[in-house]
């Protein structure tokens, strides 16, 4: 069997991109606060980027708040996605912006509901209960995890730059994010498991990719929170120029033409990436 990041590096070659598209549907965006809207919304913007997407990535929060019908609209959404992966004839993996974190029993419940009732190929998850919180969602290879580790938001050092040691005479300080992407490394068995790493911090992103330089990162920031395309790539990039998934959403839903927008950040990623 396949694992998660061999089909997403497939269809990096395959459209020659690391554009990771946002179904978010802000209520700000929708001609009426319904699930009917929201649902068009999202399929108006999957027919629309679909060729430039190395992935697309739905926030749960923005159908949640729909309720049952949101809940729909979503799955709705990621079958879509699976339509135009058959259009194109290239697989379109899905990521889950849903930020579980539980205990096993419950996480087991979680990954039922995100993989086999919703669909969805991939999902991201907090780390702050432990591998034993993380196991239920990679057991199978072809199911992929995106771990929070350095997050794009302003409040992120309160927790995540915390210094801690590896061992505890060993001395050795470093910020409890890196430990993070250290635990994630050492759990990525089945080649299903890669860490969420903002945009909006470059110098951690170099340091997390120093770390571990195979991995995979989702680097949310760029467009609407302020990150800097050319820095983030720099940073974050792998040797092979390739490695990382930028998420865009409102920098693209919010324009006058979404195809436009999505072909113009995927080439100037493509500046810095190689093919």
């Amino acid at each position: 069997m396949a694992s998660f990041f061999s089909l997403l590096e497939q269809r990096v070659e395959d459209c020659a991109s690391l554009l990771c598209v946002g179904l978010d549907p802000h209520l700000a965006d929708l001609p009426a606060p319904t699930a009917e809207a929201a649902t068009e919304f999202c399929l108006n913007l999957i027919r629309q980027t679909a060729p430039y997407a190395a992935a697309f990535k739905p926030n749960a929060a923005f159908f949640e708040q729909f309720g049952a019908a949101g809940w729909e609209a979503l799955k709705t959404s990621i079958q879509a996605v699976q339509e135009q992966s058959h259009r194109l004839g290239s697989f379109i993996p899905v990521i889950l912006d849903a930020k579980r974190g539980d205990i096993a029993s419950t996480a087991e419940a979680y990954a039922q509901s995100a993989f086999q009732v919703l669909g969805a190929h991939a999902i991201t998850l907090s780390p702050y209960l432990g591998r034993d919180s993380i196991e239920p969602f990679i057991q199978k290879p072809e199911q992929g995890v995106f771990l929070l580790c350095k997050t794009s938001n302003p409040g992120a050092g309160d927790l995540q730059d915390l210094a801690v040691t590896e061992e505890p005479t060993s001395g050795l300080w470093q910020p409890l994010y890196l430990q993070v992407a250290r635990l994630a490394q050492s759990w990525n068995v089945r080649d299903n498991l890669g860490l969420v790493v903002g945009a909006t911090q470059p110098e951690a992103l170099a340091r997390v990719r120093a770390l571990v330089p195979e991995m995979w990162f989702l680097a949310p920031g760029i467009g609407a929170q302020g990150g800097d395309l050319e820095k983030a790539l720099r940073a974050g990039l792998r040797s092979d120029g390739k490695g990382m998934l930028l998420p865009i959403s409102r920098g693209i839903s919010r324009s006058q033409n979404a195809a436009q927008a999505a072909a113009d950040f995927r080439d100037a990623i493509r500046a810095y990436a190689r093919f």
